[in-house]
């Protein structure tokens, strides 16, 4: 089922009584999710991603704009109506019902045409069960169940109804980071076995990437960039998705543009043909540091920490914006740790430039 989001705002009154200033929380959202898809919604508390998944849940009714499946206009329909299922960042299971209540629940309210006999509820619950692997589980009440079980088991009753459009926010956010790892991987292979668009909710950039066929890059209200997880990595937009996405982060200096030569500090570390002269913002990827001991770019060695097949470097530079800088390097390279200073080349696919009034991403003809 395709979702198009058309123009979709919405507008909360302000909590301050003495105030007139509203809140927005979605500022004119475009999109169009294709049918079959996974999306994810990424951004940090307060940027609008959780509000988007209510409004199409029907939850929220928006401010203004509409919501479309496929051709069908639902802005104004009910949440029963809209053929949604919604999995909650707490499960919210009932206590008091076993797992087979709780997967049966959303059938035994089905009425008129969509009502269903109870021999056809149980072989829908089972089938739902089986989809997550908890096919064996069904007598157990939900207290009797581990974290990552208890998800699946809200997954199944979501699924159950056989929905037009499932709807997770922030699905693992519970879950500890092995089951969350475990448990990302399931949702993406449940998703690909029913072909449900699907749309996740999350502030685990990770997470997003990981599991996502596109994702939507969300700040304040306002989506900052919408593409296929490796793109928006390799082609942030602004300064905020070049942060926002990446682990370790992005080290980010102030530099500036002379004579078309990238310089940090006093070193000209990088050609950058067609910039003009002007102060910047330099993103580099971790992954982006070459050792060289005649690299232009020397910074003062903190630490080094190795990983297995790759080694962290920790260094810092007057100019960086924050105090630790990560160079992640290939555990073969051979370090002196008790020089005082270390020098990389940098890969100019790996580096961005950003203006430094607008944070806007500054392209560099190659």
């Amino acid at each position: 089922m395709k979702v198009v989001l058309e123009n979709l705002t919405k507008i909360f009154p302000s909590r301050n009584k003495k105030s007139d200033e509203q809140v927005v929380a979605v500022n004119n959202f475009n999109f169009e999710i294709p049918d079959g898809k996974l999306i994810g919604l990424l951004g940090p508390s307060g940027c609008g991603k959780s509000t988007t998944l209510y409004m199409i849940s029907g939850l929220q009714a928006p401010s203004g704009g509409k919501i479309l499946f496929g051709d069908e206009d639902v802005t104004d329909l009910s949440p029963e109506h809209r053929g949604v299922g919604l999995v909650f960042q707490n499960y919210a299971l009932y206590p008091h019902m076993t797992v087979k209540q709780n997967i049966l629940f959303p059938l035994e309210n089905l009425k008129g045409e969509d009502a269903m006999s109870k021999a056809e509820r149980l072989e829908r619950a089972y089938q739902a069960a089986k989809l997550v692997q908890i096919d064996e589980l069904m007598e157990r009440k939900p207290s009797e169940l581990s974290g990552g079980q208890q998800q699946r088991v809200a997954i199944a009753r979501a699924l159950v109804k056989m929905p037009r459009v499932l709807l997770l926010d922030e699905p693992l956010s519970n879950l500890d980071a092995r089951l969350r790892l475990q448990t990302r991987e399931e949702i993406r292979r449940i998703q690909r076995e029913t072909k449900i668009t699907t749309v996740f909710v999350t502030h685990d950039q990770e997470e997003a990437m990981s599991i996502s066929d596109m994702i939507v890059v969300m700040k304040l209200g306002v989506v900052q960039q919408i593409g296929a997880p490796q793109d928006v990595y390799d082609n942030p937009v602004n300064l905020f998705v070049a942060k926002f996405l990446g682990t370790p982060p992005i080290n980010v200096f102030e530099g500036k543009v002379v004579g078309e030569k990238l310089h940090i500090g006093a070193q000209a570390v990088l050609d950058v043909p067609g910039v003009a002269d002007q102060e910047v913002f330099v993103g580099i990827r971790p992954e982006g540091f070459i050792l060289d001991s005649n690299g232009p770019l020397t910074l003062n060695l903190n630490s080094v920490e190795v990983m297995g097949r790759d080694v962290s470097v920790v260094s810092w530079h007057t100019d960086a914006l924050v105090p630790a800088i990560r160079s992640i390097i290939d555990a073969d390279n051979k370090i002196d740790r008790d020089s005082e200073t270390i020098n990389f080349k940098l890969k100019p696919h790996k580096v961005f430039l950003f203006n430094k009034e607008t944070e806007e991403r500054i392209v560099v003809e190659r």
